[in-house]
């Protein structure tokens, strides 16, 4: 299984692409969820996701600083 971290500061946003995806049937499980790329990247390090999708555009720190 393919482990994905999702990191979008709007909960609607988030949620809405958890619950509707079927990530098990993409061979992914969704391991953890965070709503700003501080947290993200908290528990990227916790986790240890294979995947991480994350917004770009969020406060203090944006996806691309998350990500880099």
């Amino acid at each position: 299984m393919i482990r994905v971290l999702m990191v979008d500061d709007e909960p609607l946003v988030r949620r809405g692409i958890v619950a509707g995806v079927d990530w098990a049937a993409l061979g992914c499980e969704v391991v953890g969820e965070a709503q700003s790329g501080e947290e993200g990247l908290s528990l990227a390090r916790r986790l240890k996701p294979d995947l991480i999708i994350t917004d770009v555009q969020m406060p203090v720190m944006t996806g691309l600083e998350l990500i880099s």
